[in-house]
């Protein structure tokens, strides 16, 4: 898949890419980034991008006509059409779904936004899609970018170490859209705490008990629609029902 990102500032892409586990998806293309930077398509000796928004107020608003070449270049390159995305607060929050279904895209166009926002005409005529990360501002939509396209990266084939590890993530069907369940690791004995007894008996069926009392524990705790979701589906069962009256 392949993900164009607009953005005027390409720079902050290069160490994302190059780090962690992720990178495997960028090094070996399964994601394939390229940066276009509108600047490079604006007119004049200053290449300006940016003017004052008309009925005055603060800040200065990103212009269509950069935008738009820019864009152009990007779906010219690509030679095909492709969803269009603004990283927006007005947008759709981005949940485990929406990554899915990107994740088995042949990807989009990312329009990052920044200063006080962009000149909603361009928006209208070629935005396509608008996600929001959530009830918060940034200082511009590299951020977001980034988020969906670690998001993303992590779901192809062989860029995690343990082809089941985003099985086990919170939100993933495969838990029901549940949260996940504590972890614990080595030393046994940390600061007077232990590890749950469960966890040590070597008993498969006990400790999969365990973490699933503990996902629907956390769960009702922190996000109970998500309870609800799992019920309206039916993929909590007896056991669920009841471990669920003993949290309450």
């Amino acid at each position: 898949m392949r993900f164009d990102v607009l953005t005027l500032f390409p720079e902050l892409f290069a160490p994302f890419m190059a780090s962690g586990v992720t990178r495997r998806a960028y090094e070996s293309k399964q994601v394939e980034v390229v940066l276009w930077n509108p600047r490079d398509f604006a007119q004049g000796n200053y290449k300006r991008v940016d003017d004052r928004p008309f009925g005055g107020g603060p800040g200065m608003v990103m212009m269509a006509e950069p935008l738009v070449a820019c864009l152009d270049a990007a779906l010219a390159a690509r030679g095909a059409p492709a969803p269009v995305v603004l990283f927006s607060p007005i947008g759709e929050a981005l949940r485990h779904e929406a990554v899915e279904h990107w994740s088995a895209s042949e990807g989009a166009v990312l329009v990052c936004g920044r200063y006080e926002g962009i000149d909603q005409r361009f928006i209208d005529a070629r935005v396509t899609h608008q996600v929001s990360l959530g009830d918060f501002v940034l200082s511009g939509g590299e951020i977001a970018a980034m988020a969906l396209l670690d998001a993303v990266a992590r779901l192809q084939p062989g860029v995690l170490g343990d082809e089941a590890s985003h099985v086990q993530d919170s939100f993933n069907p495969a838990l029901d859209g549940l949260l996940d369940c504590p972890h614990y690791t080595r030393p046994e004995q940390w600061n007077g705490q232990g590890v749950p007894a469960p966890l040590l008996s070597g008993h498969h069926a006990q400790i999969e008990r365990w973490r699933r009392d503990q996902r629907l524990a956390i769960t009702a705790a922190r996000r109970p629609e998500l309870i609800d979701a799992a019920r309206a589906a039916g993929k909590l069962n007896k056991a669920d029902e009841a471990a669920l009256k003993k949290k309450l």
